[in-house]
């Protein structure tokens, strides 16, 4: 199964918007690889867009936290926006979202980009 991910460009932010309903075991590794080929390409700054993804479970949070964790080596930016209430809860539970830049939605996001 192939993820599907959007990936656009604004000014020097790479934006991969997650055109998936879940976001776990069955495709999260293909976010993570996603991101280090983009960093191998020179790109720093990401925003990931996740307003359609309804479902995160821990393969899909350690992918997310791969991708921060080697954006911030390279002194770059990795932010999340449109994230799902059950998805909010479930950052809050596991305080992962004081890890991350969290943005109501895409514009706010590229707005502090």
């Amino acid at each position: 199964m192939t993820m599907n991910i959007v990936t656009s460009q604004h000014d020097d932010t790479v934006i991969l918007s997650v055109q998936e309903e879940r976001l776990d075991a069955h495709n999260s590794q293909e976010l993570r690889d996603h991101v280090l080929k983009l960093l191998g390409e020179g790109h720093i700054r990401f925003i990931v867009d996740l307003s359609r993804v309804g479902f995160v479970d821990s393969s899909g949070l350690g992918a997310l936290l791969s991708g921060y964790k080697n954006v911030n080596l390279q002194s770059g930016r990795f932010s999340l926006a449109g994230l799902h209430p059950r998805v909010q809860a479930m950052f809050e539970l596991t305080r992962i979202n004081q890890v991350f830049d969290i943005y109501a939605n895409l514009d706010e996001a590229l707005a502090k980009a």
